[in-house]
């Protein structure tokens, strides 16, 4: 029986900070994929390569982690004072689904750059020489991100002395802020506490600090749940057991969020909540051999993703780490010693990050105003990407 025809559809192949995905703009989709559904949804899932059941995701641009399994969609703004709409796509590697549940922070670095490269931005607001600030709206969450963009000669400046653990080469510094990064329809704390009592069947009764702001985070204390907090991808990634507990912790700490009614529901949802573990600082050597010294840092911070211990650290995860530093009494912020900050700096397994928040209780609950990063981003490849014509058809 004849087989339909490859179809391309133009793309562009981007990292940002240390992750990377495949960036449509919205009206280059076929039209079925223009709106959501599951006609989308098939088609971001081919193209990534999944599911897999391999978990490699050979036949597709994907890299078979949840640092590479992302896509990004583009689109005219629908909110005034915005430059573009940015909808984020976590792609499962070997399950059949797209989570839209939560951001990509790390892609948010990228998404000031492609929107520049793909016409959203008015001329007029890119100068010849210096910073062009994109104001995006990130349709998942319904928050705005701002990010300054340098610019040479009227074009995005990818390359420089930046360098950013977790990412092999240096690259064009650019600020990336998370505007009101709490969840806008709930409190930041959901539970009303900066501190929780987790009963996990199986694994115990553990503290937690259960914060929604930049994406929904269960921290842990490390020392809890065996850990030191200096442990690196293999030391988690090759434990069915310890990954079977994270899932376990995460699925019922998404309860007690209200994030899911019943555990279950975990499994369908993967890209939230986060889950991480927090120590003191002592030193370390991180995954490309570099020493990193108890005094280098405040915090020890380790992240799970997608199910596996994150090699480096998720945006998001990196703004809920700031925010809850910022915070006296949770157990990010007495890790890092207790006490008033505005900034943090983190150590994860490729090494260290710095990241600012500012937070504030107004009418006895916290909030946080806006939290702030540098990044990097650059174009890996442009074009198109090709898929089967009926990959995307019911």
């Amino acid at each position: 029986m004849p087989h339909a025809s490859q179809i391309k559809i133009p793309a562009t192949y981007m990292r940002g900070g240390t992750s990377k995905g495949v960036f449509f703009r919205l009206q280059d989709l076929p039209e079925a994929c223009q709106v959501p559904g599951e006609a989308r949804d098939k088609l971001l899932l081919r193209v990534i390569g999944s599911p897999d059941p391999y978990q490699k995701q050979i036949d597709g641009m994907g890299g078979a982690t949840s640092s590479t399994s992302k896509t990004v969609i583009l689109a005219t703004p629908t909110q005034p004072d915005h430059d573009v709409d940015y909808l984020f796509g976590q792609v499962s590697i070997d399950k059949p689904f797209v989570d839209w549940s939560g951001n990509c922070g790390n892609l948010s670095a990228a998404v000031g750059a492609f929107a520049i490269h793909g016409g959203f931005v008015a001329k007029d607001r890119i100068p010849e020489n210096g910073v062009a600030t994109v104001r995006i709206w990130q349709a998942n969450i319904r928050k705005t991100i701002v990010a300054r963009v340098p610019i040479t000669n009227g074009e995005v400046q990818e390359t420089g002395d930046f360098e950013l653990d977790g990412v092999t080469f240096p690259a064009a510094e650019l600020q990336v802020e998370f505007m009101d990064p709490a969840d806008g329809d709930g409190a930041m704390f959901p539970t009303g506490n900066l501190v929780d009592d987790l009963d996990v069947p199986g694994v115990g009764m553990l503290k937690a600090t259960m914060i929604n702001a930049g994406i929904p985070t269960i921290f842990l204390n490390a020392e809890d749940i065996g850990y030191k907090g200096t442990e690196l991808q293999d030391d988690i990634n090759s434990s069915p057991e310890a990954l079977a507990m994270f899932e376990t912790i995460r699925a019922h700490g998404a309860v007690k969020m209200g994030l899911i009614q019943k555990v279950e529901e975990a499994a369908s949802r993967q890209h939230t909540p986060k889950v991480a573990f927090v120590a003191k600082p002592s030193e370390y050597v991180s995954s490309s051999g570099k020493t990193i010294g108890a005094g280098d840092v405040d915090v020890l911070v380790r992240a799970l993703s997608m199910g596996k211990l994150h090699h480096a650290m998720m945006g998001t995860a990196a703004v809920a780490i700031a925010t809850a530093a910022a915070i006296p009494g949770t157990l990010v912020n007495e890790a890092a010693g207790g006490g008033d900050r505005t900034s943090v700096t983190f150590g994860h397994p490729s090494g260290t990050l710095q990241v600012g928040a500012e937070a504030s209780q107004v009418n006895g609950q916290w909030t946080a105003t806006k939290a702030i990063m540098s990044r990097s981003a650059r174009v890996l490849m442009e074009g198109w990407v090709r898929v089967p014509g009926d990959s995307f058809v019911s």
